[in-house]
């Protein structure tokens, strides 16, 4: 039998390029990865890791349910390209062998099966088969008419904006528009001309016979083919420069992250399989605040990890985010976004310099005794009713507590870390884990999450228990240590602070505390989707007006609830939130201590 057609050129060259560069690309992060990362791998390859990054494997990268989540119409439309193509190779494949027997077939006479059983006088068709292939395919067809209407309509499917590509997108993304319209058009020719098709197919045939001559047919019959095989040689030869890179590199990456590995210096090859898992869908665009707010439409992860991969990343793109994590929560592959661009920032601002530190030596302005240890930070430092809140909570509680900054300290470092200072900010951890050490703290409270998150993820500080403040008050509370009157007619409204919630996973704890004084007004967007106050101390590119702009909108969207207070349990949305506002604005903590009994 006759599998091979000077039209498979453009495909099997297409194919083989793709293949080639799979394979460069594969072998040259894996055989970067650092001695522990493969330790993970084999540690974890026979067990059930296995067996639940296959499920996610096929429950994210085949029917994208994150997407549907999201966006059912978006997720449709992915799912019907990526598991319709799947299935078209996969029930293909198992066609074949109907036909042929397990007789060995190269490629291409799969992908063209309908070609190669005409060329061969195959004449008896399975229609069952050729039902189902059908179907399939009109499948497949629904998401690429959806894909069309979303680059020239995409409100319509729900998205105020959408990725601007570069040139290997578009190639890519044009070729893959007409792999499967020029696929219809090729077997329904076949239909036309030898019989056989599913109720689509043929159907299309027997409108082709009624129009046109069979010499006209015979003229367009090969043509056909053609294009079909060049729209998927295009589309092999540009996917490994473009975002649908995104199809060979998010199954590995769900294996990797199933393994426990995680992203770290930009060098490390585990950030490659991270970049390269985008598939620049968009969804991060609209939730982004830059763009819904301050029109800022350039900088949105989806092109931070464009530029990183294409080494053309600049600080204006790197430095403008707020790191607020309302992308990455979204994100549907998990990417580990606000990681990548701290990576992306240290390669580019890390400026070590030892000198620069000497003040740290012998430092130590802490005071007080107990194995309650209290952090203000920075930024609580300078919201003076927070410290006084929490001094008379101690107080109430008979709690004694040594207070690391009460008079001055170190900073936590993260704000360093934030802007890309690494080695800076490691002379700050050491100092102040070295104090936590001396001091033989048990637990280590804080009423700012910028210090909360960089306690629990960078000190390394197992043997202390770290505490946000609305975690200790509500201990308090519930131990009856703490007794707090609860008053009817006091209503709040309670914003989520973007470190405490988004990055520290703490939502029910606050609000806890504040059902515990009074009743709760949720706000239109709260927890894992609440607004960012603007005034993040992870980005130095934007304004201070744009930033007042940013808090004005959400104080205003916190007293739409008709709230009398609105609380926060972070000292910079505390101070960026009263800016904007035109109702109180109090911490979580001076709530508490207003209804001390």
């Amino acid at each position: 039998m006759t599998f091979f057609t000077k039209f498979c050129i453009p495909f099997i060259v297409g194919a083989t390029v793709m293949f080639t560069v799979l394979a460069i690309k594969y072998i040259a992060w894996l055989r970067n990865l650092p001695k522990s990362d493969w330790r993970l791998i084999a540690k974890n390859f026979f067990s059930l890791r296995t067996v639940t990054a296959l499920w996610e494997v096929v429950s994210e990268s085949l029917l994208h349910r994150r997407i549907f989540k999201v966006n059912p119409a978006l997720g449709y439309m992915h799912m019907s390209l990526a598991f319709g193509w799947f299935l078209l190779i996969a029930v293909g494949w198992a066609e074949t062998v109907a036909y042929l027997g397990m007789r060995w077939v190269p490629l291409q006479g799969h992908v063209f099966f309908k070609y190669f059983a005409a060329l061969n006088n195959i004449s008896a068709h399975n229609p069952t088969f050729d039902f189902v292939m059908d179907l399939l395919l009109l499948f497949v067809l629904s998401g690429v008419g959806m894909a069309w209407l979303k680059r020239v309509r995409s409100r319509i499917l729900g998205m105020r904006k959408t990725t601007k590509h570069v040139a290997f997108d578009r190639i890519a993304l044009s070729a893959l528009w007409f792999v499967f319209p020029m696929r219809f058009i090729a077997e329904s020719v076949t239909a036309a001309l030898y019989g056989g098709g599913g109720f689509l197919t043929s159907g299309m045939g027997a409108i082709l016979n009624k129009i046109a001559s069979n010499d006209v047919l015979h003229h367009i019959y090969e043509p056909a083919w053609w294009l079909y095989s060049l729209a998927l040689g295009v589309f092999f030869v540009a996917m490994p420069f473009s975002r649908y890179m995104h199809i060979f590199t998010e199954i590995p990456l769900i294996f990797l992250r199933h393994y426990q590995l995680r992203p770290e210096a930009m060098e490390k090859s585990y950030d490659n399989f991270e970049v390269e898992a985008c598939s620049r869908c968009g969804i991060c665009i609209d939730p982004c605040q830059l763009q819904s707010q301050l029109g800022i439409n350039d900088v949105q992860s989806v092109y931070f990890l464009r530029d990183r991969r294409y080494n053309m990343l600049q600080q204006k793109i790197a430095n403008n985010c707020l790191m607020c994590g309302r992308c990455e929560q979204i994100c549907p592959v998990g990417i580990n976004l606000n990681t990548l661009r701290l990576n992306s920032r240290s390669s580019m601002r890390n400026i070590p310099h030892e000198g620069r530190y000497n003040y740290l030596r012998d430092i130590d302005k802490s005071s007080g005794e107990g194995k309650v240890g209290y952090f203000a930070g920075c930024m609580t430092l300078l919201t003076p009713n927070t410290m006084s809140s929490m001094h008379n909570i101690f107080q109430a509680a008979g709690e004694d507590v040594w207070w690391a900054d009460r008079d001055g300290g170190v900073c936590c470092g993260r704000p360093l870390m934030l802007s890309g200072e690494m080695d800076s900010a490691q002379k700050m951890i050491d100092y102040n884990k070295a104090l936590f050490t001396k001091h033989q703290i048990k637990s280590l409270v804080t009423s700012c999450p910028i210090c909360l998150k960089v306690f629990r993820e960078q000190y390394n500080i197992n043997d202390i228990e770290v505490l946000h403040h609305s975690e200790y008050i509500l201990r308090l509370i519930q131990q009856g240590r703490l007794k707090v009157g609860h008053t009817k007619d006091a209503t709040f409204t309670y914003h989520d602070p973007c470190e405490l919630g988004r990055g520290c996973g703490i939502y029910d704890e606050p609000r806890a505390v504040i059902k515990a004084v009074g009743e709760l007004l949720e706000p239109a967007h709260t927890g894992k989707n609440a607004f960012c106050c603007g005034s993040s101390v992870a980005n130095t590119a934007i304004s201070d007006a744009q930033q007042l702009s940013i808090a004005v909108k959400v104080a205003a969207e916190l007293e739409d609830t008709g709230a009398q207070t609105i609380v926060t349990a972070c000292p910079l949305c505390k101070k960026a939130i009263s800016r904007g506002a035109q109702r109180k604005v109090v911490d979580l903590s001076e709530i508490v201590a207003q209804s001390i009994k």
